[in-house]
């Protein structure tokens, strides 16, 4: 008779492929931080210090969380949606949150900065997959929705907005909603980003940036422009490890956003190909938990959580590519960033307490 297992062969597989994305993580960030930290804190070390300090407490959140039963998160679901919401409206009161390049997302707390919107992600989430576990009319879901994205576009922030609301619409969809309110959702969300990418102008030159990378090359295309350069400078095997040159201040945000133009760089084709297959494998697996799920409120956490990884790891690798314009999301278990790294490591930790109910 086939039982649950707390050693459930997924919950081992998604486990050893996370590690090795942490680890891998670890690398690509002192390699491409080391430059930076050196000449900002004299410590090349600096920065994959603190990402092995996140590594460390978003590990143990992760047993913690793999250990509780997914009941729990279910019994959570509201407080831990309300609480994240008020996070939301605190980051935009001058004094609580931090300003930076033009957007209110940072909360300076002792030895860190807390990104509300990275926690939003997981706890809109929990919250649609218990609250949809009893149909519910589009309006209503469109009202939740529109609240969570009205907050987000106040910082503003369009790459986390289309996280949130491509996720959103994914959980619906699975938990019963016709496809063509699915269609309905998606047209109309197409009309939204591009009435917000043309009603702002710092968006519209990443709009014109992309359409012709050749424009303004020491300007507005100055960012994708280094990005492929770092693409093809690494080949096939790549210019080596810690030898990149983009790195040293010539290709912008090289630690978060855009920390797949330095692993492709350094380690080319292949290394690129090793990342990619490791970051799909931990996908495939969440939508396998998620397919093998018989709870429903599990079934839609685990297409949530995957979803969501799945999407993120798409918009920054299309955008390295040039397939998107830049959208300033980092790269899963990957960038550099304690919010981003913790709530993933979280979302996993859920992921896994699925996983261990499953039958084997």
């Amino acid at each position: 008779m086939k039982r649950p297992h707390p050693r459930h062969p997924l919950a081992v597989s998604l486990f050893v492929l996370t590690l090795s994305l942490l680890l891998l993580g670890l690398l690509a960030v002192y390699n491409a931080s080391v430059v930076e930290a050196y000449r900002d804190f004299g410590n090349k070390y600096h920065f994959v210090f603190q990402q092995l300090k996140w590594t460390g407490l978003g590990l143990i959140i992760f047993f913690i969380t793999s250990l509780l039963p997914p009941q729990f998160y279910k019994k959570i679901a509201l407080p831990f949606f309300l609480l994240c919401l008020l996070l939301m409206i605190a980051v935009l009161i001058p004094g609580i949150g931090n300003k930076v390049q033009g957007a209110r997302r940072w909360i300076a707390l002792p030895g860190f900065s807390l990104q509300p919107s990275e926690l939003l992600k997981l706890s809109l989430i929990i919250y649609l997959s218990a609250w949809l576990e009893t149909p519910r009319k589009l309006v209503n879901f469109l009202a939740v929705l529109a609240l969570v994205l009205g907050l987000t576009m106040l910082q503003p922030d369009l790459g986390t907005a289309i996280v949130l609301a491509t996720t959103g619409f994914l959980i619906y969809y699975v938990s019963g909603a016709p496809i063509i309110q699915l269609v309905g959702l998606a047209s109309t969300g197409v009309l939204g980003i591009i009435f917000l990418i043309l009603s702002s102008p710092y968006r519209r030159a990443r709009l014109t940036t992309f359409l012709d990378p050749t424009q303004d090359p020491l300007g507005a295309s100055y960012h994708i422009n280094q990005v492929l350069i770092a693409l093809g400078s690494g080949g096939l095997t790549g210019v080596g490890l810690g030898r990149s040159r983009q790195k040293y201040q010539y290709l912008p945000e090289a630690t978060t956003d855009s920390i797949f133009a330095v692993i492709a760089e350094e380690l080319g084709f292949i290394g690129s190909l090793i990342l990619i297959l490791l970051l799909l494998g931990l996908i495939i697996l969440a939508f396998k938990i998620a397919a093998q799920s018989t709870n429903r409120f599990n079934q839609l956490l685990a297409t949530g959580i995957a979803g969501w990884i799945s999407i993120q790891f798409l918009l920054n690798l299309s955008a390295m590519v040039a397939l998107v314009p830049l959208t300033g999301i980092p790269l899963p278990l990957i960038s550099y960033g304690g919010s981003s790294l913790i709530s993933t490591l979280v979302a996993v930790g859920v992921l896994t307490s699925i996983a261990k109910t499953l039958k084997t």
